[in-house]
Parts: C-alpha cells; sequence; structure tokens
C-alpha cells in the first residue's frame, strides 16, 4: 500500500500545501486500485499532479468542513463536463449524513439531482469496514464538533490509521492499534490553544499512539500555516519517544511505503 501526501495543511490551505487530501494506492494482482481520503481546499489540483482524477475508484471523507471536501466541487465539474463527455460511472464517494445535499448547497445554480449523476453518495457508519478492490476502510466516530471519522485501512497484511479532525477520544486506540503508520491530526499547540474536543496537539497524538500500542510511525498532519511544525514535532517527541521512535512531519507530495 502507497500513502501519497496531497495536501497536509490545517483548516485552510497554505502556502506551500492544499488542505488535507491523502492519496493511497495498491494492487490487487490485477491492476492498480485508487483511493482518496478527503479533498479539502486546492487538493483538487495538486492531485492531478499524481493521478488523473477519471481513475480513482472511490473518495472517502472523513467530514463535511471545507478544508476535508470542498473541492469535491471540482471533482464533479472534472466528471461532468469532460470535453470527451461525462464519465460513463459514478464514483462512490463516502462520508457522513448529508454529504450529498452539503456539497449541492455548495455549487449554486446545480439542478435537482445534485451532483447525483457523477457521484454515489454513500454513508459512513462508526466500525462498519467498507471494501474497495483491495483495500477495508473501517471509520471510527472520533471527538469533533460534527459527524467525524478517522479511517484504519488494511491492505496486504498492512495497516494504516487516519484521524481525520479529532481531539483525544476512546475511539483512537481502536483506531490506531498495531498500525504501521499513523497519520495524527496535530492543529493544536500545548499552551496555547485550549478549547477541548476540536484537534490534537502533538503530544495528545503521541500519547494517542502510545495508548494504542504497536503503532510503527507517527506523521503529524492537518497543520496549519500559522504553526511552527517543528513545535508540534517536539512536543510530540517528548512523549514518542525511545529507542526507533522518530516523529515524522507530513510534507505535501511526500510518499510512504505502508
Amino acid at each position: 500500500m502507497r500513502l501519497t501526501v496531497v495536501g497536509c495543511s490545517g483548516s485552510f490551505a497554505g502556502p506551500a500545501s492544499p488542505a488535507s487530501c491523502y492519496l493511497l494506492s495498491a494492487d490487487d494482482g490485477e491492476r492498480t486500485w485508487r483511493v482518496a481520503l478527503d479533498l479539502g481546499n486546492g487538493a483538487l489540483g495538486a492531485l492531478q499532479r499524481h493521478v488523473d482524477p477519471a481513475s480513482l475508484d472511490a473518495l472517502l471523507l472523513t467530514h463535511l468542513h471545507p478544508d476535508h471536501c470542498m473541492d469535491v466541487t471540482g471533482l464533479y465539474v472534472t466528471r461532468r463536463y469532460r470535453p470527451q463527455g461525462p464519465l460513463p460511472t459514478r464514483l462512490p464517494v463516502y462520508g457522513p449524513a448529508g454529504t450529498a445535499d452539503r456539497l449541492a448547497a455548495a455549487y449554486e445554480g446545480i439542478d435537482d439531482v445534485g451532483m447525483t449523476r457523477e457521484l454515489d453518495f454513500r454513508r459512513l457508519s462508526d466500525t462498519i469496514p467498507v471494501h474497495i478492490g483491495p483495500f477495508v476502510i473501517t471509520p471510527y466516530r472520533v471527538n469533533h464538533p460534527v459527524e467525524a471519522y478517522g479511517f484504519r485501512v488494511e491492505s496486504g497484511g498492512r495497516v494504516l490509521a487516519y484521524t481525520g479532525d479529532t481531539d483525544a477520544c476512546p475511539a483512537l486506540s481502536r483506531l490506531m492499534r498495531d498500525a504501521d503508520l499513523v497519520l495524527a491530526d496535530s492543529a493544536f499547540v500545548d499552551g496555547r490553544d485550549h478549547i477541548p474536543d476540536i484537534h490534537l496537539s502533538g503530544s495528545r497524538a503521541a500519547q494517542a499512539a502510545v495508548d494504542a500500542g504497536g503503532v510503527g510511525r507517527l506523521v503529524l498532519t492537518h497543520i496549519p500555516a500559522w504553526n511552527d511544525p517543528q513545535v508540534c514535532r517536539a512536543q510530540a517527541a517528548a512523549v514518542w519517544c525511545g529507542e526507533g521512535r522518530e516523529v515524522e512531519l507530513a510534507e505535501p507530495d511526500a510518499t510512504y511505503e505502508v
């Protein structure tokens, strides 16, 4: 399973990165399957450096804040208004309740069927796995002000855990346990951000990984442009420490073999 960081800026697109989007690819012996996790502000443009959006097999949205879903409106355009004509099949898009209506409302003047001719909207449910080619993706409801999920992705005996946006919560242990790589929200900074139930800090992300047990690599993501990433890394490293443990920072266009 290969992970490509398309965008990792938190809360809004930054000067060096789009907002949240992660591309996963894996081969089942017959072909390569491609799944995107989130498609936030600016991500559709960067995604095209890595893959033709028409080749995606599915898109999963952790939640409906714009920095995780707004470029679905552009994805709709790429499928509906192609010079060659609309694509013949609908793209499965998994998300929280109301995803189809929310995205249709963001596209002024769309007709009564919204984006449903091009996009096959499907509802995520807590702990109910989604099967897409070689991927098994289990959503876990996490701690954010809206309906939001983290994703545990399994393929070829390997595990990626992506927290989405969350503060500390019991679901993180099930999400992260024995994961080969954890992509963890680190939008908040200890000592500065005090509002609970929105985001993890570096130290809380690291503590969740320690508590879960068996985590191989910890990669901090969703760091807003106003944060110093090295501060986030240092706060995580004070917890995620010991032999063989190094806190990593997500960077746009970076790839990981999970």
